[in-house]
Parts: C-alpha cells; structure tokens; sequence
C-alpha cells in the first residue's frame, strides 16, 4: 500500500501552504479568533479560490471528486497553521449531502463557495452515543418538523444550512434544516480552541428529509466517521508544527549556559514526541485507505483505531511541549499552547481514546480473535 501523495497532490498542499504562511500568519489568526465573527471572509474566498471548497464535492455538481487522502493534504495544512474558517464542518456536511445522494443543488453552491454547512452530531447527555437521540421529527404532509436540541455544533451560526439526526416513528433519520427557519434558536459562543460552536434549539421547525428510509443511522455513523478521519488529519498537521516549534524553542532557551536542547533527556524526550507524530500519521494514513471500504466493519475499525491512536499522541506530544516550553507554554502569546488546546480538543470530539478503543474491541474483526 503506497501512501505516498502524488505530484497533484503534493502542488494543492503546497499553493495551501504558501497561502497560509503568507495570509494566515499567528498573530492575523489571533485577531480573527478575538474578532465578533470568529472568521474572515477573506479567507473563504481564497479556500474557494484555490479549490479547497469544490475538493470534496462529486465531479457532476461542479467538484473535483477528491476523496479521503485528498482531504487529509487539506487538513494537515490547516491544523498546522491553527484554521479557524469553518471548513471542516462545511467539508462534513458534503459528505453528508454526497451520501444521502440528493440536493444536488446546495452541493453546486457548496463547491463555488457560495454555503456552508454544519452537522449536529451531539445532543445534551448523550456523551459519545451518536445514537442516543432525543430530537424528534413528524411528518406533516410531504414536509417535517422538528423539536430538541443539538449540543456543540461546529461553526453552526456560520453555517447557511444544518444536517440534524432525529428519531422519525423511531427510527433515526436524517435532515437538512435552512439556517433562518422558524421555530431555530442558535446560541453561539467560544470554544477554548479559538473555534466557534452553537446550541440549537428546535421548536416545530420545518426540515427535509435528506436520504432513503431504514439507512439513517448507517449514514449518519459513516458521515461520523468521515469527520473523525479529517480531525485526525487535522491533528497531524498540529502534532507536526508543534514538534518543530517546541525543537526550535529548546534551541534557544538556555540553562546553565546551554541550550537546553543539548540535554540528552529531553532529546530522548523530543525522539518520542516524533514517535508518537508519525505512529498517528500512519495510522491515520491507513484509515483513510479503509474510509471507502466495502465492509463497514472494516471502515469502523480503522477509523477508531487511528482516533484512538491519534488521541494519545495529542496528549503526550501536547503535554510535553508545554513542559519544555516552561510557563510560556501556557500563554496566549505563544502559539504552542493553542496547538495544545486544539489538540485537546480533537482529542475529546467524536470519542476519545477510551470511547474508541472499546468500539475497536466490540467489532467482530477484533471479538471473534482468539488470543
């Protein structure tokens, strides 16, 4: 299995890079974070303008048709340069619309840029249980309408339309709400990561159904997975920067004369932060292999054996660069302790290491093994 990218691939992640280096610097993404909006349209209308919106979206409604490790080129490049633009929700909620197979109009507009999107996965209580739903729906003629509520929603204020699970006469399935229906209540606010996040409330609010019947809780995992998959690109390009920028600091910081990077117990120290890197590297690698498996099981697998790989190595390499970076590791003017903070938070979304090691075991590939 080859996972090296291609010469394609390798041109889109750099002409990504050189953008962020050059317009998305620290201190600009620090303004952004502090601003009311939380984002700059500026920046979406450059994603656009190189691509990045129409990557994931199907080659008929106007999209490049770029699949999961096209996805983890963008992703990688935008975890390390700490992104705040809602493109990871906006991404979801293409592969939700491209799965449900309809709307092929909102993914024309998703592509040029035009929308974005947001997908509820939690509700209040439910913990990691992406089934344990409470939100209902009734049908009302050809329509529905829905009552509960959604708990941190990436970049749902952003968002100009939402894909929300429900229970439909028990079952779950699954719509796309308009982001100015009646009977919506959005409350925003801040996520410790510098992101932004919402509360929906639904109160009778008009939906459309996204999707055939008795499948909505098969698509609304794998859409779960797909997120999964891009936080765990999305931590790699973190874990990257934040190895070399805790590298470049014990370079320079001295102790007793010398840098501290001449001590042989934090080389050691360092050598493991890499090791952990590059484990949840390829580990996430071979879950973006096994996305567009056949066999669920299979895809189950490998998505919760690289959250959970990618889980640790977010906690140690994040622990131990604010350590070697000393009290500066924990101040907002330094950039490691936001790579922690959104490292933690990855961590901690769709499951963390416990949640999916314990899914990783429950699977039959796994159960069924003698030992």
């Amino acid at each position: 299995m080859d996972f090296n990218f291609t010469d394609e691939q390798e041109q889109f992640r750099d002409a990504l890079r050189r953008y962020l280096d050059n317009e998305y610097s620290f201190d600009a993404r620090q303004k952004i974070v502090a601003s009311a909006a939380g984002v700059d349209a500026k920046h979406w209308h450059a994603f656009t303008e190189l691509g990045l919106t129409a990557l994931p979206v199907p080659e008929a409604q106007g999209g490049f048709d770029g699949g999961a490790f096209d996805m983890l080129v963008v992703m990688q490049e935008l975890g390390r340069a700490l992104v705040v633009e809602p493109y990871w929700a906006t991404a979801v909620g293409i592969e939700a619309l491209r799965l449900a197979g309809s709307h092929n109009a909102l993914l024309e507009r998703a592509a040029a840029g035009e929308i974005k999107l947001a997908v509820a996965f939690h509700e209040p209580r439910a913990r990691y249980d992406l089934f344990d739903i409470r939100t209902t729906a009734r049908a009302e003629g050809d329509a529905f309408a829905l009552t509960g509520e959604k708990s941190i929603v990436q970049h749902a204020a952003q968002a100009d339309h939402w894909i929300v699970p429900a229970r439909l006469d028990g079952e779950i399935a699954l719509f796309l709400i308009a982001r100015d229906a009646t009977g919506a209540e959005v409350t925003e606010y801040r996520t410790i990561d510098g992101q932004r996040a919402a509360t929906l409330k639904f109160t009778g609010t008009p939906a459309t159904r996204l999707g055939d019947a008795h499948v909505g809780a098969a698509t609304f995992e794998q859409i779960a997975d797909y997120a999964t998959l891009l936080l765990c690109a999305e931590a790699i390009g973190a874990l990257d920067a934040l190895n070399l920028a805790t590298v470049d600091y014990t370079k320079d910081r001295q102790q007793f004369g010398t840098p501290i990077a001449r001590f042989q117990a934090l080389q050691h120290r360092m050598v493991e932060m890499l090791i952990h890197a590059e484990q949840a590297r390829s580990i996430t690698y071979l879950a973006a292999a096994r996305y567009a498996a056949t066999d669920a099981d299979a895809r189950r697998q490998a998505i919760s054996a690289a959250k959970a790989r990618v889980g640790q190595a977010a906690r140690f390499v994040g622990q131990q660069a604010v350590q070697l970076h000393g009290g500066m590791g924990v101040t907002n003017e330094v950039a490691a302790a936001h790579w922690f903070k959104r490292l933690s938070i990855i961590e901690t979304t769709l499951g963390d290491v416990d949640h999916h090691l314990a899914r990783f075991a429950s699977l039959p590939a796994f159960a069924d093994t003698d030992v």
